[in-house]
């Protein structure tokens, strides 16, 4: 018990020694932070605010009684996500998909980097294994081929003319469709092949059952779900969603034309919405990591509490983002992109969408928060969710329910559809020709907040 007793105190007298902190609790020294603003959105502080209809408004069976809530600072986009911004993600996919698909055919031919044509696009470890940091030749040699990694230094070839070798024309060939399927004589993607695969965890699930999971009864993989997500919108959405209507020119040109670049992004179910948010930290984060800077927090789509709190833009029982209660400015100007006078949709100088930064924004910095598309949010639909959801950061996200709550309004809805507090829902599978979304991300740093009392 002596020597025990000695040896402990040895090692006390090294490691104080060398210590700089003189055996004082001064805390584990990290990188210094400083919040960065995303680019692209706004702080939203948080605050309280009562949620829903007001005593004196027209109540849908979909609308639930109102509620006093609070929410957390966050930040959100300021317009909704654009054509340009989703075909980044489509494009990053795509290209991910072809740069698969060029490292396994060089693997099945044995090239590697130092062969020309196709050999360019092998994968990292089909060279000197040197090459390779320590972390990911232990990966590599633990997990296998899920931890192989693709050529990104290497520019893709499109034109077919500038095609490397056969091979290289054998894979890009295999992502178009056959000749006899193009449309007007122009080769066609095959979008079938573009899927975003990403995991996601429970969160609330796995707390609930922490103590399981803690005593190894439950693994953490119980709550880590794999999905697949083909991303290319429905384009077809403004055919089906308007029978009887000549929409073609939009069907055709909507997504990919340059013209509709800064449009809002439409024709996307919920479930890519989702996806488009796992993918942005994805991508964030990458840069971050390449620059040896820390994660930043994750995007994600807003809660409807969230929603609804940043679209009044801090106006106290706010009917519009722009307070209202008229859709019109003192010039009659209408304020938003909707159906006004009984289905004049020109009346608002819009037949269908416009730019997601078009019309004033509120006070928040945020555009069209009332018209334009309608918003996927987080929240799954529940028409008495008001009543037993918590009084702070309310939320009700169930895969398991497939109605998802829209809100905002759209370019072909009536102005009750834009007031702040009126809700909506949708199956989250089924893409819509007025339906885009916005993303959000949590405040991370001194809290902010909009109605803090004062002294």
């Amino acid at each position: 018990m002596k020597k025990i007793t000695f040896l402990t105190i040895i090692f006390a007298l090294i490691f104080s020694c060398g210590s700089k902190d003189k055996g004082e609790l001064v805390g584990v020294k990290g990188k210094r932070w400083h919040p960065e603003k995303p680019y692209g959105m706004s702080l939203i502080p948080g605050g309280a605010f009562t949620m829903g209809k007001s005593d004196d408004d027209i109540v849908d069976l979909k609308d639930a009684p109102t509620k006093t809530v609070t929410v957390r600072s966050f930040y959100m986009d300021e317009t909704e996500i654009t054509n340009s911004e989703y075909r980044q993600f489509v494009h990053w996919v795509r290209d991910s998909i072809i740069r698969i698909k060029l490292a396994e055919m060089a693997d099945l031919e044995g090239k590697t980097s130092e062969d020309e044509g196709i050999g360019e696009y092998a994968y990292a470890d089909s060279v000197d294994s040197e090459e390779l940091t320590p972390y990911e030749r232990y990966m590599l040699d633990t997990y296998g081929d899920d931890q192989r990694k693709i050529n990104r230094d290497v520019d893709l070839i499109f034109d077919t003319e500038d095609y490397p070798d056969e091979l290289y024309a054998e894979v890009m060939d295999g992502m178009y469709l056959p000749p006899d399927e193009w449309y007007n004589g122009n080769r066609t993607w095959d979008v079938s092949q573009f899927n975003f695969e990403y995991t996601d965890m429970d969160i609330e699930a796995a707390a609930e059952f922490s103590d399981l999971i803690k005593s190894g009864d439950l693994k953490r993989t119980e709550f880590i779900s794999k999905y697949a997500v083909n991303v290319y919108p429905d384009t077809t959405v403004w055919i089906k969603d308007f029978k009887y209507a000549y929409n073609v020119p939009m069907h055709n040109d909507y997504f990919w034309h340059e013209a509709y670049g800064d449009y809002p992004v439409v024709g996307i179910t919920w479930e890519q919405a989702d996806a488009f948010c796992q993918w942005r930290t994805i991508y964030k984060n990458s840069y971050q990591k390449s620059k040896k800077r820390q994660n930043v927090n994750v995007f994600r789509l807003p809660s409807e509490a969230e929603w609804e709190y940043a679209a009044r833009g801090g106006i106290e029982g706010a009917a519009f983002p722009w307070g209202g209660p008229y859709a019109k400015n003192d010039r009659g100007c209408f304020l938003a992109n909707f159906k006004p006078l009984r289905g004049n949709y020109a009346a608002d100088q819009a037949l269908y969408t416009v730019e997601a930064d078009a019309y004033e924004p509120n006070d928040y910095n945020l555009y069209n928060m009332a018209g334009n598309v309608s918003e996927w949010v987080d929240s799954s639909y529940e028409p008495t969710s008001y009543n037993y959801t918590a009084s702070f950061n309310p939320n009700i996200k169930d895969r398991e329910n497939p109605l998802k709550v829209v809100r905002g309004g759209s370019w072909k809805d009536v102005q009750y559809f834009l007031q702040v507090s009126t809700r909506d829902y949708e199956d989250s599978s089924t893409p819509r020709s007025y339906i885009g979304f916005r993303t959000v991300q949590d405040y991370l740093g001194a809290d902010a907040t909009a109605n803090a009392a004062t002294n």
